[in-house]
């Protein structure tokens, strides 16, 4: 069907009305198939003209018009410091992926990874009368910082982090430190970890613990106790050097771990990104990879498997996570309970460990 360009005036925006016609349907029809996303089993062949009228029109939903009709703007707000880290930018792509399976849109703001610049990018977005927010970066403790925020009664989720639970305020009844959250089983992947080299039959076990406000982070090494208490040994102390997430962090933290007169033989870093920096510093040692040191990191970005000696790592679901996320997200909007949610990690090994049979429990 060709539309007649006469049934409208040069240069303006087409009507709904106009639409409806030139696709031979109600206009109550047209506005349905233009508001709402594809449905699971196909667009009939009234709904495909509707749609291809309106392309050749040139038409664009007035979404402002919409939400004071309906109190929604279909947008959700999302604040998630460190894009540029491969995990953080896998999970938003989940996010936006299922986002658009929804027919929502996704407001994002990519402040610093500190309280002030995340306290501003909230407010920026709760402005923009966003129907739902996810914070993907809170720091622990985390009570006082969401109580503080200008929420109101809007829904808010926690992705890949989460609250302290010991700190939760009283008049909160939700599970899992006061708010849901989203996020790969971190405890268990530093079990994982911890089991694999205790396996492997390293005892000398050395941690980069990356940035003590995460949860991920804590959760990590208390996952990686657990495998060494299980097999009655301790972590010490000095065995334990916090660090930032970035290559540069474990840069920093594996020349306090290794350079020393006595180093670990075998390190379990709470990121992929720390693990890079780790295998930097053991370059220029000198170590090999694993017969001087074995290294485990966690996350299995894409490079990691690629590297010279590849890494073993706990795999997380990055983009389950984001996905996920925003399902919840739109079921709290929806006036919904939600659980949080653990997803499931994963060991993979590599060459940067050895394997079990190769040293002497």
């Amino acid at each position: 069907m060709t539309p007649d360009p006469s049934t409208r005036s040069n240069g303006r925006p087409p009507t709904l009305r106009e639409i409806a016609d030139q696709a031979g349907v109600h206009i109550s029809t047209a506005s349905r198939v233009l508001r709402q996303p594809e449905p699971a089993d196909g667009w009939s062949d009234s709904a495909l003209r509707v749609r291809q009228v309106a392309e050749e029109l040139g038409y664009q939903p007035n979404l402002w018009a919409a939400s004071l009709r309906t109190r929604k703007t279909t947008t959700i707000g999302v604040v998630m410091p460190r894009l540029t880290d491969v995990v953080v930018a896998t999970m938003f792509q989940g996010i936006e992926e299922a986002a658009t399976a929804a027919g929502y849109s996704v407001l994002l703001s990519s402040p610093p990874d500190d309280l002030d610049a995340q306290r501003k990018a909230v407010e920026f977005l709760v402005s923009r009368q966003v129907d739902g927010l996810m914070l993907s970066s809170i720091h622990l403790p985390g009570t006082d910082f969401v109580d503080s925020l200008p929420l109101r009664s809007l829904p808010i989720l926690l992705l890949n982090r989460h609250i302290d639970p010991a700190t939760s305020s009283a008049n909160r009844s939700l599970p899992f430190g006061s708010l849901p959250f989203v996020s790969g089983d971190d405890r268990l992947g530093g079990y994982l970890a911890g089991r694999h080299l205790l396996d492997c039959g390293y005892r000398d076990l050395g941690v980069i613990a990356g940035p003590d406000h995460a949860s991920t982070s804590r959760e990590r090494v208390a996952g990686f106790r657990d495998a060494l208490a299980e097999a009655g040994l301790e972590l010490p102390p000095h065995r334990i050097v916090a660090s930032e997430f970035e290559v540069q962090g474990g840069v920093d933290a594996a020349a306090i771990l290794l350079g020393g007169d006595s180093r670990p033989d075998a390190v379990f870093t709470v990121s992929d990104t720390i693990a890079i920096g780790v295998l930097g510093v053991a370059r220029d040692l000198g170590l090999s990879i694993p017969d001087d040191l074995a290294l485990v990191g966690y996350n299995d970005i894409p490079v990691v498997s690629q590297l010279p000696v590849p890494l073993t790592t706990v795999r997380s679901p990055a983009r389950k996570i984001g996905a996920t996320g925003l399902e919840h997200l739109l079921a709290l909007i929806a006036g919904r309970n939600v659980e949080s949610v653990k997803l499931p990690v994963e060991l993979i090994v590599r060459a940067s460990t050895r394997k079990p049979a190769a040293r002497e429990l």
